[in-house]
């Protein structure tokens, strides 16, 4: 025989149309939710008895551009594009010797489930633990300013002392 072996075991693709339909089921249910995923969606064609395995709901959406994307509430708390003057770290190489010799000032932000809030910190050097802090809605002077006063209002502070922020900033 002169027929090509691969052509002997070749077998035809499946028929589209059945993803085809399944597509269009699809589409119509991305048009009307546009927030459902993969997996609502699946389930919302099993719903109207298209039985469909989620893999197959996933490579169609995929193939087809109709996956949603996820949309994260991601806010830029840092902006290191600034023309402001930047300090150089003068405590890199000193160890703290004794409690509120040097004192660290940190802000960072907590996160809930609607919006977040700013945490202002003073840490001992020695110790490391929380000397004072403050939380406020917005990023601003007074902020850090509660929380140093917090921390000296905690402390008795009497021999000389280092506060020490990140490139100066706060």
């Amino acid at each position: 025989m002169s027929l090509a072996r691969s052509k002997y075991y070749f077998k035809p693709k499946k028929d589209n149309t059945a993803n085809i339909l399944i597509l269009e089921k699809i589409k119509s249910v991305a048009e009307e939710f546009p927030s459902y995923g993969y997996r609502r969606i699946t389930a919302a064609l099993r719903r109207d008895d298209i039985i469909i395995n989620h893999k197959r709901a996933y490579r169609i959406m995929r193939d087809n551009s109709i996956c949603c994307s996820v949309r994260r509430c991601y806010r830029h708390t840092t902006n290191s594009n600034h023309n402001l003057v930047k300090f150089p770290n003068i405590i890199k190489n000193l160890l703290p010797k004794r409690l509120n010799h040097i004192w660290h000032a940190d802000i960072n932000y907590i996160r809930f489930s609607l919006s977040f809030a700013y945490l202002a910190a003073i840490i001992d050097g020695l110790s490391r633990k929380a000397v004072g802090y403050a939380i406020g809605k917005t990023l601003s002077a007074s902020l850090t300013i509660s929380a140093l006063l917090d921390a000296i209002g905690k402390r008795d502070i009497k021999s000389s002392l280092i506060h020490h922020s990140d490139q100066g900033c706060q």
